[in-house]
């Protein structure tokens, strides 16, 4: 009758339904598996690309409220496939603005701002990353604006940088007063990062 074969088709859909295949719940990467996986885009991103995004991004920079109204701000000196800073700080000098550049002192895990003039020289610091090689610095309450660099950022302004925790450290003690600016190419920003207390957030990032 109808009704038997309508309760047997129920029980067939509910038997296969019930024996199909279990689907896993995907885990989020670690901040491990994400350094990796960002790091190794940087470092194979073409060199074209990178040149035509960080102009992009200086352009987007420079156009700010932020940046226009800062009258020192700290860069980055880029290296290791990052967003290109070179330019930015040349047409920062030209605009007559105060530069700074971090310094890091290894063995306190901290960064200085120190004063980066115009053509000077630069020498290799902890980890081959670039500093001034004649060192004058300021007070973090000197400071306007930061840009900072990371690995990845996410919509809410969670930042992952390289695992040493100098950023965070450096950011935590600026005053309410100093802004900050992550720079970052498109495929540095996800929907969201695993994110500890001892995180510091960005206030705005810009990317292309």
């Amino acid at each position: 009758n109808i009704m038997s074969i309508k309760a047997g088709c129920r029980e067939k859909l509910t038997l296969r339904l019930n024996s199909g295949p279990m689907v896993s719940k995907v885990e989020p990467l670690t901040k491990k598996q994400i350094r990796s996986k960002i790091l190794s885009r940087l470092k194979t991103q073409k060199e074209e690309d990178r040149d035509r995004k960080s102009k992009i991004i200086k352009d987007k920079l420079f156009r700010a409220s932020v940046f226009k109204k800062a009258k020192t701000v700290m860069f980055y000196v880029s290296f290791d496939g990052e967003v290109n800073t070179q330019d930015m700080i040349k047409e920062a000098h030209r605009l007559g603005k105060i530069v700074a550049v971090p310094v890091c002192k290894r063995l306190r895990v901290t960064l200085r701002p120190c004063v980066l003039r115009n053509k000077a020289k630069l020498k290799k610091g902890p980890y081959g990353i670039c500093e001034p090689a004649v060192k004058k610095y300021i007070k973090l309450e000197d400071l306007d604006l930061v840009i900072v660099p990371g690995i990845a950022f996410d919509k809410k302004g969670n930042r992952l940088g390289r695992g040493k925790g100098y950023y965070d450290y450096f950011l935590k003690r600026l005053t309410p007063d100093t802004a900050s600016i992550g720079l970052a190419f498109d495929f540095q920003i996800l929907p969201s990062l695993p994110a500890t207390t001892t995180d510091v957030k960005i206030g705005k990032v810009i990317f292309a």
